[in-house]
C-alpha cells in the first residue's frame, strides 16, 4: 500500500519509520532534568463549568498549558490545535488564510470557541470563527472538550468547546519579550508585561506578526488564478485588570482585540491580473464581577461586547467589488457555583444577548444574481439561555448532570440535556459513558438575509452517546473514547439559490484517544482519531473529513538545552472543485508531516529558540485547489524577566 502526495509517494511503513525514528533519538539514557508538570495534577474549569481535576472531567477534556504553547513555538491557534485528538485543521492557503476546524468530524461552525468564558461567534453565511487570526501568544492555556455539550455551553456546542484563556497576572512584576524570523519573509514580534501589585491584578500582551506567504491556489489545478503570494500581517493584543476591592470580591475588565491583513485567490473562478484582500478585526470588552457571596456561594456577572469587522475586496480587470460584514454581540452572562457539600456542586445560570449583523457590498460588475451597485442590510435578533448542572461523587460513583433551555430570536427554542457517569474500578483506572442532546441555531445571514438567507431553514439538532475508559497514575493520562453522534436539518448549501438549506440527516461513529506521559525522562504526547462522518441522506462522506488521524509528539530535556519533534499523519479525504456545475468530487491525498524543535537556555533570563516545519518538504493540500507551505526554517531570541 502507497500513501501518495502530489509531490512524491510516502510508503505505508513511513509513519512508523518516523515514530520509531524518534523513540531511538529520544529515549537514550540522560542526567537532565525533566519537566515538573505533571497531567494529573492539572484543573480544568470548561467540562463541567465548575474547577475540578482533569482526571476528573467526564467529557473527554485535554488541556495545552503555558509551557506546552511555549516550547511548541506556534504562531497561532490553528498550529496549536491540529495534533490535538479528534481535531482536523483545513486551511485555504498559508498562514491568515480562511480555516476550518472540524471537531469529532462536525462543521465548523458546530465547535463552539470561548475567550475567557465569552463566546465568539460571526453571524455570517458560515457561522464560523476566523481561527486564523488568533496569535498564540495572547494565550495562557487552552481546555479542549470533546462531543456534545450544547446542555452545558448552548448552541454551537454539538462538536465540543475550545475555550482560550489569555494571560492573566499573578506575582512579582514580569516582563517578556521575544523577537523570531524565518522562511518565506517571516517576522513576529511580542512583548508583554504582567504581574500584581498589593490586590491589583494585570497583564498585557501584544503581538506583530507579518509573512510575504504563498501562492493559495494551485496553479496546476486552477490556472486562471494569479501566482502571486497572499502575505498575512496581524496585531494582536490582550490586556486584564482586576482589583479585589474587599476579601473574595473582585472587579475586573478583560480586553482582546486581533486585527489581520491577508492576500487571498479566487478559488477557480479569478483571472491571473487578478488582487483580493481580506481584512478582518475582532475585538472583545468584558467587565467582570465574582463575588463569593457565602464560603459556598461563587457568583460571577460578566457583561461583554463583540464585535467582527470583516471586508472582503477583489478588483478583477472588469471592475471592482467590495464585501462589508460586520457583527456584534452584547452579552450578559450570570454564573453560579453553589458546594452542596465535599463531594457535590451545582453550576447554574442565565444568557441573554442582543445580535447584529450588518452586510454592505458593492460592486461594478454583475456577477449575475444581482444587479451591480450598492446593497446593503441589517438583522438582529435576541436570544436568552438558563441553565443548571449538578455534579460530584457517591463513593466509586461519579455522575454529571446538565440541562439547559435556549431561546434564539427567529430560530427557535429547544431544552437540551447531558448525563455523565464515571466508575472507579481501581483508583488509577475509570470506565466512563454518558448520553446528550443538542440545539444549533442558524446565523442571522442563513435565515435573514435576502441572497444567501432562508426563512424557512430549521435549527440543528442532536444526539450523541459515548463510552470510554481513563488510565492515570504516574504521570501517565490515558483516555479512549468510542462515539456516536446523528444530526438532523443539518446545515447545507444549495449552490443553484446559494442559499442555506437543511440536509435530512448526519453522523459519524468512531474512536478517539489521547496520552500524555513520561517515559525515560522523555515527555512524550500522542492522539489517534478514526472516525467515518457521513451525510446519512446520500451516504456519502463528509467532505474535507478524514477518517484517519494520528499524532506524536516526543520532548526531552539535556541540561540547557530542549529538543522536540512532532509527526501527524491525515487520512485521505474527499473534498469537492466548486468550479465545476454540479460540483464534482476530488480526492485529497493522505500526507505526512515532520516538525522539529528546540530551545536553549543561555541564562536564566535569555533563550534562543528555532524550528523547522514540514521538515520531509511534502507537497500536501487540506483543501482542493489550495497550497500548504512548503519547508520553513525560523529561529528567534526571547528574554524573560
Amino acid at each position: 500500500m502507497i500513501f501518495l502526495t502530489s509531490r512524491r509517494a510516502i510508503p505505508a511503513w513511513t509513519p512508523l519509520a518516523l515514530v520509531s525514528a524518534l523513540s531511538v533519538c529520544f529515549i537514550v539514557p540522560a542526567s537532565a532534568q525533566t519537566n515538573d508538570d505533571n497531567p494529573l495534577s492539572l484543573v480544568v474549569v470548561t467540562a463541567a463549568r465548575v474547577a475540578q481535576l482533569q482526571t476528573d472531567a467526564l467529557p473527554h477534556t485535554t488541556v495545552i498549558t503555558a509551557e506546552d504553547i511555549r516550547n511548541s513555538q506556534a504562531f497561532d491557534l490553528p498550529t496549536l490545535l491540529r495534533a490535538e485528538a479528534g481535531i482536523q485543521l483545513t486551511q485555504s492557503g498559508g498562514p491568515g488564510a480562511s480555516t476550518g476546524l472540524f471537531m469529532r468530524g462536525t462543521a465548523p461552525n458546530q465547535t463552539l470557541i470561548l475567550i475567557d468564558g465569552v463566546p465568539v461567534r460571526r453571524q455570517d453565511s458560515s457561522g464560523s470563527v476566523a481561527l486564523e487570526h488568533i496569535l498564540a501568544d495572547q494565550i495562557d492555556r487552552i481546555e479542549i472538550v470533546r462531543g456534545n455539550v450544547s446542555a452545558i455551553y448552548g448552541s454551537g456546542a454539538i462538536g465540543g468547546v475550545i475555550q482560550i484563556f489569555t494571560k492573566r497576572g499573578a506575582g512579582e512584576p514580569a516582563l517578556d519579550l521575544s523577537a523570531e524570523a524565518g522562511s518565506r519573509g517571516t517576522f513576529n514580534l511580542n512583548g508583554g508585561v504582567s504581574g500584581q501589585v498589593g490586590d491589583t491584578r494585570y497583564a498585557l500582551s501584544l503581538t506583530r506578526f507579518k509573512t510575504d506567504g504563498i501562492s493559495s491556489n494551485n496553479t496546476r489545478q486552477y490556472p486562471n488564478e494569479n501566482p502571486d503570494k497572499d502575505g498575512d500581517k496581524n496585531i494582536s493584543v490582550a490586556a486584564l485588570v482586576t482589583q479585589e476591592w474587599t476579601k473574595g470580591h473582585e472587579l475586573g475588565a478583560r480586553i482582546y482585540a486581533n486585527d489581520g491583513k491577508v492576500g487571498y485567490d479566487g478559488g477557480g473562478s479569478g483571472a491571473p491580473t487578478d488582487i483580493n484582500e481580506a481584512h478582518s478585526k475582532q475585538q472583545s470588552l468584558a467587565l467582570f464581577s465574582k463575588n463569593r457571596l457565602t464560603p459556598d456561594w461563587l457568583s460571577t456577572i460578566t457583561v461583554s461586547r463583540t464585535e467582527t469587522r470583516n471586508q472582503n475586496s477583489s478588483v478583477p480587470a472588469s471592475g471592482r467589488s467590495d464585501y462589508h460584514f460586520n457583527s456584534d454581540s452584547t452579552l450578559l452572562q450570570w454564573n453560579n457555583e453553589l458546594a452542596l457539600s465535599q463531594q457535590w456542586t451545582l453550576a447554574a445560570g442565565i444568557d441573554a444577548a442582543k445580535e447584529n449583523a450588518d452586510a454592505l457590498s458593492f460592486s461594478t460588475i454583475d456577477y449575475g444574481y444581482g444587479a451591480a451597485g450598492l446593497s446593503t442590510n441589517s438583522h438582529s435578533r435576541s436570544t436568552s439561555s438558563v441553565y443548571a448542572g449538578l455534579n460530584g461523587k457517591i463513593g466509586v460513583h461519579q455522575l454529571q448532570l446538565n440541562v439547559r433551555h435556549d431561546q434564539v430570536g427567529g430560530a427557535g427554542s429547544d431544552t437540551t440535556g447531558y448525563l455523565g457517569y464515571g466508575f472507579a474500578v481501581t483508583p488509577a483506572f475509570k470506565l466512563l459513558a454518558s448520553a446528550s442532546t443538542a440545539f444549533h441555531a442558524p446565523t442571522l445571514i442563513q435565515v435573514f438575509d435576502p441572497l444567501y438567507g432562508n426563512p424557512d431553514l430549521k435549527a440543528e439538532r442532536a444526539r450523541s452517546y459515548e463510552i470510554g475508559a481513563q488510565y492515570a497514575a504516574a504521570a501517565t493520562l490515558l483516555r479512549v473514547t468510542a462515539f456516536d453522534s446523528s444530526t438532523r436539518d443539518q446545515f447545507g448549501y444549495d449552490s443553484v439559490t446559494y442559499k442555506t438549506i437543511n440536509i435530512d440527516k448526519a453522523s459519524n461513529q468512531g474512536l478517539e484517544l489521547s496520552a500524555t506521559s513520561r517515559l525515560l525522562d522523555t515527555e512524550v504526547r500522542a492522539s489517534l482519531t478514526l472516525q467515518d462522518p457521513k451525510d446519512d441522506s446520500t451516504g456519502k462522506h463528509l467532505i474535507r473529513r478524514a477518517r484517519t488521524l494520528v499524532s506524536l509528539a516526543l520532548a526531552r530535556k539535556y541540561g540547557a538545552l530542549r529538543i522536540g519533534a512532532d509527526v501527524q499523519y491525515t487520512g485521505s479525504r474527499i473534498d469537492k472543485d466548486f468550479t465545476t456545475y454540479p460540483a464534482t468530487d476530488k480526492d485529497l491525498a493522505s500526507y505526512v508531516l515532520l516538525n522539529l524543535n528546540a530551545r536553549y537556555q543561555l541564562n536564566k533570563n535569555v533563550s534562543l529558540f528555532g524550528r523547522i516545519d514540514n521538515l520531509l518538504d511534502r507537497d500536501y493540500q487540506t483543501a482542493y485547489g489550495y497550497n500548504q507551505p512548503s519547508r520553513g526554517v525560523f529561529a528567534g531570541l526571547s528574554w524573560q524577566q
